[in-house]
C-alpha cells in the first residue's frame, strides 16, 4: 500500500501484458507479504509525509509550510478523486523554484532494484553540478547506483524505467522531477533485468 501502483507494475510486471490482473484479497489478508492498511486516514497521513519529505528535500520546506490545512486538505482530495486540477492548483506551488537556481536544491528520488533486499536507495543529489551543468539520469545512476549502468563485461544487464517508460539517460534530472514524479513529488526509479525475449 506504500508503493505506487506504476512502481508496482515497472517492478513486477513490466513484461507482462496489459490490463495487468490484479488478486484483491479480501479474507486471510497476507499479513506476513503485506502492510495491513488501518485506515484511509493512515494512508492520507503517509502520503502527506511524503510530500513534507519531498518539499524539505526541494525547498527546505518553505513552500508545505506556508500552506494552510485547506490547501494540504485540497492536494489529498485531489488525488483521492481523482481530480487533476484541484490537486494541481495546490501542487504547483511545490513544482515551482526561483529562475536564479536553475532547479530545486535536492532531487526527491527513491531506486528500487529488484535483485537485491534493500527496499529502497535514497541520498542527497542536487540537480545542477557546482560549474553550473544540469546533472542527468545518468549522472545519479553512475553515483548512487553504478552497477545498473555500467556492467563489467559491457553487456546491458538492466533496464531504468519511470512510469513504465525508459528515459535517456542523458535526461536532465530536473525535468524528470518535475514532469515524471508521482503524487508524492518522489521520482520513483526503477532498475529491473534487461527483458530476454
Amino acid at each position: 500500500m506504500h508503493y505506487p501502483i506504476g512502481l508496482l507494475f515497472d517492478l513486477l510486471a513490466s513484461s507482462s501484458a496489459l490490463p495487468w490482473n490484479i488478486t484483491v484479497h479480501f479474507k486471510s489478508f497476507p499479513e506476513k507479504d503485506l502492510l495491513h492498511c488501518p485506515s484511509k486516514d493512515a494512508i492520507e497521513a503517509h502520503f502527506m509525509s511524503c510530500m513534507k519529505e519531498a518539499d524539505a528535500l526541494k525547498h527546505k520546506s518553505q513552500v508545505i509550510n506556508e500552506m494552510q490545512k485547506k490547501d494540504h486538505k485540497q492536494l489529498w482530495m485531489g488525488l483521492q478523486n481523482d481530480r487533476f486540477d484541484q490537486f494541481w492548483a495546490i501542487n504547483r506551488k511545490l513544482m515551482d523554484y526561483p529562475a536564479e537556481e536553475n532547479g530545486f536544491r535536492y532531487i526527491p528520488f527513491r531506486i528500487y532494484q529488484t535483485t537485491t533486499e534493500r527496499p529502497f536507495i535514497q541520498k542527497l543529489f542536487r540537480p545542477v553540478a557546482a560549474d553550473g551543468q544540469l546533472h542527468t539520469l545518468g549522472d545519479l545512476l553512475k553515483e548512487v547506483c553504478p552497477s545498473a549502468i555500467d556492467p563489467e563485461d559491457g553487456e546491458k544487464k538492466n533496464q531504468v524505467m519511470i512510469h513504465g517508460i525508459e528515459p535517456m539517460l542523458e535526461t536532465p534530472l530536473q525535468w524528470l522531477s518535475e514532469h515524471l514524479s508521482y503524487p508524492d513529488n518522489f521520482l520513483h526509479i526503477s532498475i529491473i533485468p534487461q527483458p530476454t525475449d
